[in-house]
């Protein structure tokens, strides 16, 4: 077994007992990734300089890839954006400030979606990501690069972020877990911010425990960033001993079984509901009628807030300019994000531009955040009676690289199983659940448990036992040998 094959929790393992070195770890990962990385695309940038420190603390030196929204001192961070691909900053976000307190050393940047708009990995500046299952498949988005990465073994694991779905769908489609805690528990400074009310720093990884570790350190109060509760969370090892799911009610939603999921996938999440129930779960069939309005709500106003954060880059301060002529600065302004800005982020720029003006304010913005309100509302009623929820992350399994791109509703649509979560701030994570073919490759499929609010430790809890009970985890797709 090599180091591709550790999870970060035995990778730790073997540096502390001697049995190998820090060195010989960051060799092996850097070496890996300049060997496979021409053929996924997961690094816009990759630090072959690393550094390794040593830290007084259990992730001794360990290296990991970090999605290009994260600012890292001294390091390029462009959130996959022409509009900032010369930004270098001066500082770190506070959870990468964390994370190399406790030993973590940033392997590079991982490619995205541009400025995290996306659910595919393709609109990036910087080229699409290629899921490692299949080379003509799409990998998710917007965490493309970190979950293509950890899946192919070019990182033990990485961090991304999850507005909607970036963490949990991507990580799905390249047979990884994605973990998104609630809202408020990962501080957002030195994110490149899109939709400021939904945006949740999180990570991608091999196993659940190491989701675990690595949010043990990630989590707490940030005076920077005034929405971070107030106190730090920890889920000890002690969660983690229990087998099976005794005394824990599973809640499985009817509408995310209706018409849009795939008949493959449906054989599978049922077969992992199946699994629950054999692991001594009680399954209880529930109801969320508000779960129809959710993407509807979602693609108003996050495009709402998408446009006070994108109207800040404006090129000038930023090192974008457009070599069009013009007769105003707000020309210049305007020829800059034209030419810099991806396809998507102009889209949902033109959304924002309607549903904020004058006359229909009322009519959709206002309208579509008392949806929010309402679905927070059925979910937290419904959380009243079970522990975990249920659910597919998305109706398929990855779709080939173009098959959608001409067509924005459908990969929409793809988002419906995990934005209602996303809306009510909830914690989330998905687990490997099994393979299904099409045109001859073996794909990924999972499933994805979700939490009331601040129910971290039940959600990694319920994960753990089903991970350990099916071991879809442990296949690697193939083709990324030593």
């Amino acid at each position: 077994m090599t180091f591709k094959d550790l999870s970060l929790e035995e990778l730790i393992g073997k540096i502390k007992s001697g049995e190998t070195t820090a060195a010989d770890v960051k060799s092996y990962f850097l070496e890996r990734a300049k060997k496979y990385d021409g053929d996924l695309n997961t690094f816009n940038f990759l630090n072959e300089d690393v550094v390794i420190n040593d830290a007084d603390w259990e992730l001794v030196w360990v290296v990991l890839g970090v999605k290009d929204i994260f600012c890292e001192t001294g390091i390029a961070t462009t959130s996959a954006s022409d509009m900032l691909r010369n930004f270098v900053p001066p500082y770190d976000a506070t959870v990468i400030k964390k994370l190399k307190a406790a030993g973590m050393t940033s392997m590079g940047k991982l490619n995205m979606d541009d400025s995290a708009m996306g659910t595919t990995g393709e609109n990036s500046a910087f080229g699409p990501t290629v899921n490692p299952w299949g080379k003509n498949r799409i990998p998710g988005g917007s965490s493309s690069g970190s979950a293509a990465a950890v899946a192919a073994g070019l990182v033990p694991a990485a961090l991304g972020t999850d507005t909607g779905w970036s963490l949990r769908q991507p990580a799905s489609m390249c047979n990884v877990v994605g973990f998104r805690p609630s809202y408020g528990r990962n501080s957002r400074f030195g994110v490149i911010p899109m939709a400021s009310s939904f945006d949740c720093p999180g990570t991608i990884t091999k196993t659940v425990k190491d989701a675990a570790l690595l949010y043990n350190i990630m989590n707490g109060e940030d005076i920077k960033e005034n929405t971070t509760f107030k106190w730090k969370d920890t889920i000890s090892n002690d969660v983690f001993s229990k087998k099976d799911m005794s005394g824990i009610k599973v809640w499985v939603p009817k509408e995310y079984f209706e018409d849009g999921l795939d008949d493959d996938v449906r054989v599978q999440i049922e077969a992992a509901i199946k699994k629950c129930k054999d692991l001594w779960a009680e399954i209880v069939d529930v109801s969320l009628p508000m779960t129809k309005y959710a993407i509807a709500a979602y693609y108003i106003i996050v495009p709402a807030e998408v446009s006070t954060n994108i109207w800040r880059l404006d090129g000038v301060r930023y090192w974008y300019n457009s070599e069009a002529p013009y007769a105003s600065m707000d020309e210049l302004y305007m020829n800059n994000r034209w030419e810099s800005l991806g396809k998507e982020v102009q889209r949902r720029s033109i959304v924002w531009a309607y549903v904020l003006s004058a006359g229909f304010y009322d009519a959709y913005y206002k309208k579509a955040s008392q949806v929010r309100t309402k679905i927070i509302d059925e979910f937290n009623e419904v959380f009243n009676e079970v522990d975990v929820l249920i659910t597919p992350p998305t109706p398929s399994a990855a779709w080939k690289l173009g098959e959608k791109s001409s067509d924005p509703l459908k990969m929409y649509l793809a988002d419906a199983y995990t934005i209602p979560a996303s809306l009510a701030g909830l914690p989330g994570i998905s687990v490997p659940a099994g393979f299904v073919e099409q045109d001859g490759e073996t794909l990924p499929v999972w499933v994805q448990f979700l939490g009331n609010l601040k129910q971290e430790e039940k959600v990694l809890q319920v994960a753990h036992i089903f991970e350990q009970a099916t071991g879809y985890g442990k296949q690697n797709p193939d083709g990324f040998e030593d």
